[in-house]
């Protein structure tokens, strides 16, 4: 955002809930191991009865919205006030948010009241923030032969789970940069990331999708990185509880169909200008029980059918714009979202399938690079690749 770009009255916001981890590993980083902040026992015999998280645990996140959102890229904060009203313990949802009250246009900085509410809308911290706007040098609007000759860059949502990880480390090896998205589990991505020689081509963004603004998380953070991509994958998925007919509750409906059609319409529908300017691959993963259904699982049956569906339309309307929109069909995969499956069912799957065997996250992935590839699946589109050994033929 630019310094002329800023309105007085315009504001901010991110939200966090504070952890019992992020406590310990602010403690961790700063040295400030202060026991009221890190010994529960020891809380409880205060005034306070249970931990605090440090002040400026919570003030960090003034941090996260001048560096991120106002103005963003290119602001340098130069002095706060802060005034600690009340305490923010472990579960406390905190909501950061940013005003500009003026504008210095010989300086071209800003002033902002910064103030933090907890969940129950009580301020827990107040103060004024300025902000010097650096900046930067604004670059022609590229053609798509010049593009061509720029690294290749892909989206992968579920970036951390067994197929997603997988297809984020092929991507890497086949040259792309990648923003890898993650809900709660980033380990996988951080330990693949310092095995490159070049680690910011990966980028890590958390968003968790279930939330009203976890769209705009996602949308917020490739915004920040680039205004192009060569390829969306989705391969975000909620747990897959086996639920009796009878049991069954429209919620649990409710839930597969927002992770595995609403979230992938909105990505595809927001990130479409992205996505044209690379004429680019998107892929989303359906399921082999579309066509051979399993007992207890309509909930996830009819959200992944429903998701082959948005396939071949999107696929159809994007084509005008040389977007090609293609699935994956996995059988029964040897991932962590498989891992309650009973052992009797894996074997059984395995010994009913040609290849004697499950898929595993290498198997699909290759599948996905494939289609996300432009350069190798240039003429396809609306079409859904089998992964299962031989289980299901046509």
């Amino acid at each position: 955002m630019t310094y002329s770009e800023i309105f007085i009255g315009q504001t901010a916001e991110v939200v966090h809930t504070i952890t019992a981890k992020d406590i310990d590993k602010f403690a961790e980083l700063t040295g400030d191991d202060n026991r009221l902040h890190v010994d529960a026992t020891y809380a409880k015999k205060t005034a306070f009865k249970k931990q605090v998280a440090h002040g400026m645990l919570g003030a960090s996140f003034i941090s996260t919205v001048i560096g991120t959102k106002l103005p963003g890229d290119g602001a340098l904060w130069f002095s706060q006030s802060l005034e600690f009203l009340l305490p923010v313990r472990i579960g406390d949802t905190i909501t950061v948010i940013a005003e500009v009250l003026k504008k210095n246009d010989r300086e071209e900085s800003i002033e902002l009241s910064t103030v933090i509410f907890n969940q129950n809308k009580q301020k827990v911290t107040t103060g004024n923030a300025k902000v010097k706007i650096i900046p930067f040098e604004k670059v022609e609007e590229q053609s798509i032969e010049q593009l061509k000759d720029t690294p290749k860059i892909a989206l992968i949502v579920g970036a951390s789970g067994g197929i997603g990880l997988e297809v984020t480390r092929q991507l890497l090896d086949a040259g792309f940069h990648v923003i890898g998205h993650y809900n709660s589990n980033k380990t996988g991505l951080l330990n693949l990331r310092n095995t490159l020689k070049e680690p910011e081509r990966l980028r890590i963004i958390q968003s968790d999708l279930t939330s009203k603004d976890g769209v705009e998380h996602i949308l917020d953070a490739v915004n920040r990185y680039t205004d192009v991509l060569d390829a969306l994958v989705y391969t975000s998925s909620p747990s897959i509880p086996n639920i009796d007919f009878q049991l069954l509750d429209w919620s649990d409906f409710a839930i597969q169909i927002k992770l595995h059609v609403e979230i992938p319409f909105l990505l595809t529908q927001k990130l479409e200008n992205h996505l044209a300017k690379r004429q680019a691959g998107v892929v989303f993963i359906t399921t082999q029980s579309i066509e051979q259904p399993f007992a207890k699982l309509a909930h996830y049956t009819t959200a992944k059918g429903a998701l082959l569906g948005l396939t071949k339309s999107l696929a159809t309307d994007l084509a005008s714009k040389k977007i090609r929109v293609n699935a994956v069909s996995p059988s029964i995969a040897d991932t962590d979202l498989n891992a309650d499956l009973p052992k009797k069912i894996k074997l059984l799957t395995a010994a009913k399938t040609p290849l004697k065997r499950l898929a595993a996250p290498d198997d699909i992935a290759q599948a996905i690079v494939f289609l996300a590839d432009s350069s190798k699946s240039g003429f396809i589109t609306g079409e859904t690749i089998r992964i299962n050994g031989g289980q299901v033929m046509w």
